[in-house]
């Protein structure tokens, strides 16, 4: 079973089921909450928690990229030095939004570890929950009853937060032998390793209340997920995932670089290398630039800490990017984009590496001096010069820091941090905290998304289905004088998005449209109120007559976009744009400067389109496809 290509065939049993075969949704997802993408089941988010409608089939599967590099979800400190953790990974899984449930997801999981993958029965194990008599049957008609074991909420319950959809989960784990593995804590449930958890079954069956009572879902879901690398590991008889053919490509052209074989007892550094360069080509090829704040820093750590260890290597230049070409090779397959992006990225990589090998001697200088007066807590001080001078990420100085068993101290750093911070320009704040608190849910379940006819007509006859106070909560009225939110269930305002400003005019005769944004898929307008209004009144609409010139420029956008990757490259992706009736502003990634030359060109190009009159139309698609 070494050569089975685990992710096609994964694929290929499930739609063979009936499952709608869905692509790895981007790494940066659609949620304020998350830094990444680090679970299968974060694209379908919105459908468990009953946000969006199922879709149809409401059965999907997916090989998902994933990161978890940040936030909650962190695995960067232990890359490199234990058998399974990456900043990186594909998660494999199936979900069932109310279709299946117990039985099937069972019967499912089963019949694929051992018809397809072949595993052998007597290697494998489940779990349950303790409660879960259910499942703990469905198994049983399965496997041998001894081979079932009932845990607790700590290993066999799930929940998306401390409210909404959760409920018990199972295991299936496989036995890597007892003549591997004997420490104290190899036994089904200890934290050993001779017992390895290759796949979780989700059965969401419970609604958990903010008072922590459970609720039965009236469609309870399934959401599994099984990490690719670890079951390619196990498929080739390895003990370590960074042994399989996912990676020791990788770790070999990291032995031709700096010139040393590479030994598993002291191959930590090969390992980050192997694992970070994977983050930073996706990450980069999915156009995450690299930043000083927020995902973009992110990548920058990653790629920062894989240099470090290059350093303690031996290798004194820019490396990094000669490993895309492998990490291509290796997924580029599936991956396709990965090809198209290639060199953009082996680029932007070298760029990057260059500018910290400037600084790192002086920054590892100054690590080594500061040491020598170190006992057991690392200065803060030093650490915030490190990241602020030499741009050493605190983590890879702590990283640094626990290879000679030593702390630094964090909330000192913090202290510095929050100072300069404070010093700074306040960071920009978006409106991710007003959706946390309104009554979006219940409009979109009551009404669904409202109507936009803004590109048709800039005037309509519309009626107020919800008026919403400052706080984002429904009310039945807002008296003259007031400012609140209005749902039209049509309306020619255009909401915030894509750069452009949101719209603003009047409901004739009643209230001025200060602005107009997007919640949850709602049209929304913030007005303040010369009469007042009620839920259900038949109003007029206008449009400000500074529309035409935001839409202009809102069209400038898109046509520099299109003449900025006609000069420089498939590789341009918009990183952020600013849309006013007297201004633009349009941010995009690329490693270097733009010459004299280029700019010229790409100022022509737009010229020439407009000139000749280039005819503008509207279409909604998907993302995947308007990237194209």
């Amino acid at each position: 079973m070494q050569n089975l290509d685990i992710r096609k065939a994964y694929l290929d049993f499930f739609k063979s089921k009936g499952h709608e075969v869905v692509a790895s949704a981007p790494l940066v997802p659609n949620d304020a909450t998350l830094l990444f993408t680090n679970a299968g089941m974060v694209p379908f988010k919105s459908i468990f928690t009953g946000e969006v409608p199922r879709p149809t089939p409401p059965i999907r599967t997916s090989c998902q990229t994933c990161i978890r590099a940040g936030g909650k979800h962190n695995d960067l400190d232990n890359v490199g030095y234990t058998a399974r953790h990456h900043t990186f990974f594909e998660m494999l899984g199936n979900f069932s939004f109310g279709e299946y449930f117990k039985k099937e997801a069972i019967s499912y999981a089963w019949e694929f570890v051992t018809e397809v993958l072949k595993l052998p029965k007597d290697k494998l194990y489940v779990t349950v929950h303790e409660s879960d008599d259910e499942a703990f049957e469905i198994w049983s008609t399965h496997i041998a009853k001894e081979r079932i074991y009932r845990f607790g909420d700590h290993d066999n319950f799930w929940q998306m937060g401390d409210t909404g959809p959760c409920g018990p989960c199972s295991e299936i784990f496989y036995d890597q032998g007892a003549e591997h593995f004997n420490t104290p804590e190899d036994y089904m449930g200890g934290d050993g390793d001779r017992f390895l958890e290759i796949w979780n079954l989700v059965f969401m069956q419970y609604e958990r209340s903010a008072d922590g009572k459970l609720s039965p879902l009236p469609k309870p879901s399934i959401d599994t997920g099984m990490g690719l690398e670890r079951v390619t590991a196990i498929l080739q008889g390895k003990f370590s995932n960074y042994d399989s053919t996912l990676f020791m490509p990788l770790i070999n052209e990291v032995a031709k670089l700096c010139g040393k074989p590479y030994v598993y007892e002291s191959g930590a550094s090969y390992r980050v290398i192997s694992d970070h360069i994977r983050s930073v080509t996706f990450l980069l090829a999915q156009g995450t630039t690299f930043d000083k704040e927020g995902r973009g820093y992110v990548l920058r750590r990653i790629l920062r800490r894989a240099i470090r260890h290059g350093y303690l290597l031996g290798i004194k230049e820019p490396f990094m990017y000669k490993l895309v070409d492998k990490v291509c090779e290796l997924m580029g397959g599936h991956y396709t984009y990965l090809n198209d992006k290639k060199a953009a990225v082996k680029e932007q990589i070298k760029l990057e590496e260059e500018r910290f090998l400037a600084t790192i001697a002086s920054g590892l200088e100054l690590f080594e001096s500061e040491l020598k007066n170190t006992k057991e807590i690392f200065s803060g001080e030093a650490a915030f010069k490190l990241y602020d001078t030499f741009g050493f990420p605190l983590d890879l100085t702590a990283d640094m820091l626990r290879e000679k068993g030593l702390k630094v101290d964090e909330a000192r750093f913090d202290e510095l941090m929050s100072e300069q911070k404070a010093r700074a320009k306040a960071a920009w704040k978006g409106s991710g905290d007003k959706s946390a608190k309104g009554d979006f849910k219940e409009l979109l379940e009551k009404f669904g998304e409202n109507k936009f006819v803004g590109y048709e007509e800039l005037k309509s006859k519309s009626k107020i289905l919800a008026l919403l106070d400052e706080e984002f909560k429904n009310v039945d009225s807002l008296d003259a004088g007031k400012e609140g939110w209005v749902m039209f269930d049509v309306t020619p305002f255009y909401a915030q998005s894509g750069g452009q400003c949101g719209d603003s005019g009047k409901i004739v005769s009643k209230a001025d449209v200060l602005d107009t944004e997007k919640f949850h898929g709602l049209n929304l307008s913030l007005v303040k109120t010369s009469a007042a209004l009620k839920v259900g009144d038949e109003v007029e609409l206008e449009v400000s007559s500074d529309r035409a010139e935001t839409a202009r420029h809102h069209s400038a956008t898109h046509l520099l976009h299109a003449a900025l990757r006609s000069v420089l490259g498939t590789h341009i992706a918009q990183a952020g744009s600013n849309v006013e009736a007297d201004r633009l502003r349009f941010d995009f990634s690329h490693p270097k400067a733009l010459t004299g030359e280029e700019i010229s060109k790409v100022e022509n190009l737009v010229n020439e389109w407009i000139l000749n009159g280039a005819n503008a139309k509207t279409q909604v698609m998907e993302l995947e496809e308007a990237k194209k």
